[in-house]
């Protein structure tokens, strides 16, 4: 009897890894297949070394001849993620909805349909803010603004880890790639990034 409750146990945790890993595999498909037009990510590291730069410079005529060059990637990276999220959002729900939940759970969508947020309205946000951020519409210094524009990058990039595998994979991703816990992100972003995107992964 408990050899065959053991194997009974076995196969459903076999099933539920294999249902796991398909849906896993689908959306990450599904998220490669509509970033491949871009080059966001490129984008993403062009900025990051040219703010690196400017932040490592001592002289404030050069720190600013710096700022004044990433403009243009700056708008190149708002056109493109702006784009990619249009086309994003006429995805259809159902392949589109994430669980709230720490760990991907097969059929969470089922068993708990109140716990899920949908992918296309957490896009959004993310473009939103990172507009506003390259905008300035808060008239940051340039420090400052080049911070918030990378918190709201990384955030995204942490979405874009959660939809593909699960909120606590995102957050030690964004940890061991760029030393960068998940609340330190939350806290680097705007105000109303932060109100708006809680709100909508935390129902």
């Amino acid at each position: 009897m408990l050899l065959e409750i053991l194997v009974l146990l076995s196969t459903l945790a076999f099933g539920a890894w294999m249902q796991k890993s398909k849906l896993q595999q689908q959306r990450k498909a599904l998220l490669g297949k509509q970033l491949q037009p871009y080059q966001i990510e490129r984008c993403m590291e062009t900025l990051t070394e040219g703010y690196m730069r400017a932040l490592g410079e001592s002289s404030p005529e050069r720190q600013a001849s710096i700022w004044a060059l990433m403009a243009n990637s700056e708008d190149s990276l708002n056109t493109q993620f702006q784009n990619f999220v249009l086309n994003f959002s006429k995805q259809d729900a159902e392949s589109t909805q994430v669980s709230t939940w720490p760990l991907c759970i097969p059929y969470a969508e089922k068993m708990a349909p109140q716990a899920l947020f949908d992918m296309r309205k957490v896009l959004s946000i993310h473009a939103h803010g990172i507009a506003s951020a390259i905008d300035n519409t808060a008239q940051r210094s340039p420090k400052d603004k080049a911070f918030t524009l990378m918190a709201e990058l990384l955030l995204m990039q942490h979405t874009c880890h959660w939809f593909c595998k699960s909120k606590t994979v995102a957050s030690a991703r964004m940890m061991a790639r760029h030393q960068t816990s998940y609340p330190q992100l939350l806290a680097g972003v705007s105000a109303e990034t932060r109100q708006t995107y809680l709100k909508l992964v935390n129902p």
